[in-house]
């Protein structure tokens, strides 16, 4: 935004990491994803004894993905700020944000990408459970991206939205999205143990 006078002009940019986080919750759905594949599972013969271990590793290492890629992704809007002001497009910079906002941010950012990862490790399951979950899934999803237009439909998406997206309470917030995951994770490994054994 900007503006301008007779004998000044005003030029006020805004640099925000959010496209670097949307990526990132599409990298840890992609990566729950491919680690429940069958190459993957197959590497993990050598190293894990039973079905219940190999959820819990797969578990530890998408939690830790999180919190790397939540600190990665937010950080990134600090990087794009320094690179605006050394390359010239930014004469000024100032970074509003309080400490204790930024820890909310950081927890925001890491959850979300934690349920990502839990969503897309769901999937995977299901996937390697049938395969019919391979076109039955993304054909469910933009079936009802473009034809859940109806009011029903409309309402219910609202609905889900504000409980996941609008959350003002932190601590609520937190154990929203920590039940979502942990459900998610519990009923991934629910059904993988329905699946054969090597």
């Amino acid at each position: 935004m900007g503006t301008s006078s007779n004998t000044f002009d005003i030029s006020v940019h805004f640099y925000s990491a959010d496209i670097v986080v949307i990526f990132t919750l599409l990298w840890a759905f992609i990566s729950a994803i491919l680690i429940t594949t069958q190459a993957y599972r197959n590497d993990d013969f050598a190293f894990i004894t039973n079905r219940l271990s190999s959820n819990l590793s797969n578990m530890l290492f998408l939690l830790t993905i999180s919190l790397v890629g939540g600190l990665t992704a937010l950080l990134s809007s600090h990087i794009m700020r320094i690179l605006m002001f050394v390359l010239g497009q930014s004469e000024y910079l100032f970074t509003p944000t309080a400490v204790s906002e930024w820890i909310i941010g950081l927890i925001a950012t890491v959850l979300y990408v934690l349920l990502f990862a839990a969503i897309g490790y769901f999937v995977g399951t299901l996937v390697q459970l049938h395969k019919i979950f391979a076109v039955l899934l993304p054909v469910l999803f933009f079936g009802i991206l473009i034809l859940g237009a109806g009011t029903m439909n409309e309402a219910i998406f609202r609905n889900v939205f504000v409980f996941i997206f609008e959350e003002s309470s932190l601590a609520l917030f937190i154990v929203k999205i920590g039940v979502l995951a942990a459900l998610l994770f519990s009923g991934s490994a629910l059904l993988s143990n329905r699946m054969e054994v090597r």
